[in-house]
């Protein structure tokens, strides 16, 4: 049997490349979509031009602000994110069964079963995904996961310029371990900020530096990491690609500006979090069995409370109540809040059929569905409740 073609595909600045799509005037700008600096946001994606002044993912805003004085900032739109990605999978699914999506913009395909070169389907792959989508992507290929991802991830560093990547990287079989020798050990999968600490004072700092120990010596210092750190070094890697993926939990949650005390203020912001979470959970036709709540105070001491749900659910109505229910029952009169969250856990797929004797039901699920269509139509603001507006 000859060698598995893996390919990985990642969409490159995919909110960015999601809102020039649906505003054309933000091409060759320096944007980031995200929260607002004054209200302690973070940057989620960054557009290639900004990426040249040092913005960069997951920084505050307003240190992104300082140091790219004329950044835009763009509120996202995860309706927007989430039919383009749906587009994109689309389109890998009609290649083949053997698909695990890794995130909203990330995902594994085997594709050994087809005649061409890997990186003939990678080109392909990536025009049409270009026609069909208009979004950009960058692909690793390579005779394992592993490697086909960390090809990906070496493609784009090496990218030079504003523009999208758009990369392809192949890594030929037999040529793992030679692909993989002069990175720097942070680049394995599995190898974080402790473990690199730990591997530099046994004088490794490349991949390649680690192919000098023995399984047993690794084993000795890591435990059964080291088995992996072994193999990974080597860029052996068996695991095949895994077709189904269920979510654990979803959540959302947000840090105030300034530390809240009104309790009129947390509750609506508390009915906020748990409509963004209903509708992600309806998004991915998922109900859920358990609802939970995350409260941080000023002095940063943080605090969760779960509730069994007595049916999964995955209305706005019922995910609130459960949570308003545990925020009654953990917050103090006046107490100031630093942060708050709303989550769902025992997540299963959503019922194909309701209680035929349970109208009441049936009214708000019709309701519900029809709100969502134009929340993915229009963007989630598009929707919002009476008493929102009421507080504008």
């Amino acid at each position: 049997m000859g060698a598995r073609k893996i390919l990985h595909l990642d969409l490159d600045a995919f909110f960015c490349a999601v809102e020039e799509l649906h505003s054309p005037d933000l091409r060759g700008l320096a944007f980031a979509v995200g929260g607002k600096p004054n209200e302690r946001g973070v940057v989620s994606s960054c557009s290639y031009a900004a990426r040249a002044k040092g913005v960069r993912s997951a920084m505050p805003m307003s240190h992104a602000l300082r140091l790219c004085p004329e950044l835009r900032v763009v509120a996202p739109n995860h309706a927007r994110y989430q039919a383009a990605s749906e587009q994109v999978m689309s389109i890998l699914h009609g290649h083949t069964a053997l698909l695990e999506q890794l995130s909203i913009d990330e995902a594994f395909l085997d594709l050994t079963d087809l005649p061409q070169p890997g990186e003939e389907l990678a080109r392909m792959l990536q025009t049409q995904i270009r026609e069909q989508t208009g979004l950009p992507c960058s692909l690793g290929v390579a005779a394992n996961k592993l490697v086909a991802k960390t090809a990906t991830d070496v493609a784009k560093a090496r990218h030079r310029g504003g523009g999208y990547p758009s990369a392809i990287l192949v890594v030929p079989p037999g040529e793992e371990a030679a692909f993989l020798a002069p990175l720097p050990v942070q680049s394995l999968w599995g190898v974080g900020p402790k473990t690199a600490e730990s591997l530099k004072t046994m004088g490794v700092e490349t991949i390649g530096d680690l192919t000098g120990f023995s399984e047993a010596v690794l084993m000795r210092r890591f435990g059964v990491m080291g088995h992996e750190l072994y193999l990974r070094a080597r860029g052996i890697d068996e695991r095949p690609v895994t077709t189904e993926h269920s979510a654990r939990s979803i959540s959302q949650e947000i840090t105030f500006e300034k530390d809240i005390a009104d309790g009129a203020r947390l509750r609506d912001t508390l009915r906020s979090l748990s409509e963004q979470v209903a509708f992600s959970l309806r998004s991915k036709r998922l109900c859920a069995g358990t609802v939970k709540i995350k409260l941080r105070k000023s002095d940063f001491s943080t605090f969760t409370r779960q509730v069994t749900l007595e049916q999964p659910a995955d209305q706005d109505g019922v995910i609130y109540a459960a949570a308003l229910s545990l925020f009654e029952g953990l917050w103090e009169k006046g107490q100031p809040v630093r942060l708050l969250g709303v989550g769902t856990s025992r997540l299963g797929p959503r019922a194909q059929q309701l209680s035929l004797w349970d109208t009441a039901n049936q009214k708000e699920r019709r309701l519900l569905d029809a709100l969502d269509g134009l929340r993915e139509r229009f963007g989630e603001e598009v929707v919002q409740s009476g008493r929102k507006l009421k507080g504008r």
